[in-house]
């Protein structure tokens, strides 16, 4: 019998059964050691049109991609090295935070980072953004010096820099998966 939706199957001491749709539409099934074959079977069936959606969704992402040339990434990588640390400095000195060595990079799956020494990490790629987005990055960035997580109180600090933080964090989302 042919299977609706091919996958992976993963067996490990978890307790619950779940789906992964990995960027290039490969699915994976996270399970209990205890699940039959037949109950991960009749699982996906009922998400069929879920993991189909997942995988169209990203079918579309990746036709709108942009090829990142080496010319935009030289000089991708000179704006970024010039602009966050002005942008970081800005920012930092009006929330009245510290922080470390600021390090620009290529992430694959990640635009900023903050370590717990106060160290900071850029995605070059954010030079790319609409405006509004870096300013966004890094504001999360700093309000980490504060707030080593994401709670309310996390979110009271970005918010109280930028009062629009959930459209800049969309323009992200929506922008930033062209350039992944």
């Amino acid at each position: 019998m042919e299977r609706a939706v091919k996958y992976e199957w993963v067996r490990s001491d978890r307790r619950t059964i779940a789906i992964q749709v990995k960027s290039d539409g490969h699915v994976v099934v996270r399970s209990p050691y205890s699940m039959s074959e037949n109950q991960v079977e009749h699982f996906l069936a009922e998400k069929e049109g879920w993991i189909r959606a997942q995988q169209e969704r990203l079918r579309k992402e990746h036709e709108c991609q942009e090829m990142v040339t080496e010319e935009m990434r030289t000089n991708g990588i000179r704006m970024a090295l010039k602009l966050i640390p002005e942008r970081v400095s800005y920012y930092a000195e009006i929330m009245g935070v510290t922080y470390g060595r600021i390090t620009i990079r290529e992430q694959k799956t990640r635009w900023g980072s903050c370590s717990g020494k106060g160290n900071l990490n850029f995605n070059w790629k954010l030079v790319l953004m609409p405006e509004g987005v870096l300013d966004y990055v890094v504001v999360h960035e700093l309000a980490h010096r504060i707030e080593m997580n994401h709670s309310k109180a996390f979110w009271r600090i970005v918010e109280q820099i930028l009062p629009d933080y959930r459209e800049r964090r969309e323009l992200l989302k929506q922008a930033g998966s062209r350039y992944q």
